[in-house]
């Protein structure tokens, strides 16, 4: 006995989509079979996006359905915690070195220049 598989129907408008990619990456020689894989290849490749993207998309509504659910059983207690993040930038004392001896260096070469 045979068993069938039955494969999602791909949209007209995937179809066509994924076609008109294929016809603007077309290279000159191309033959319309070549096209045509082309563009079911990039058929697959949008369906399978379709499908992380809605698998994304659900995953997320667990979660936030679960902590909307752990949000209403919990009783209502406000905790204030002050955090304060002292931000120090220090530059380095590197470029102002290297000036220092670029310059240093050019009035050496200016001076063995004059003698």
């Amino acid at each position: 006995m045979a068993k069938t598989t039955k494969k999602p129907a791909v949209s007209a408008e995937t179809r066509e989509e994924a076609l008109k990619i294929a016809r603007a990456t077309q290279k000159p020689g191309q033959t319309k079979e070549q096209t045509r894989l082309i563009a079911m290849g990039i058929q697959k490749g949008i369906d399978q996006y379709k499908k992380q993207q809605k698998a994304k998309a659900r995953e997320l509504d667990r979660r936030l359905k679960t902590i909307k659910r752990h949000k209403e059983s919990e009783p209502v207690v406000e905790k204030i915690t002050e955090t304060t993040t002292a931000v120090v930038y220090r530059q380095s004392k590197l470029p102002w070195v290297l000036l220092g001896l670029s310059w240093a260096g050019m009035a050496g070469y200016l001076y063995y220049l004059t003698l």
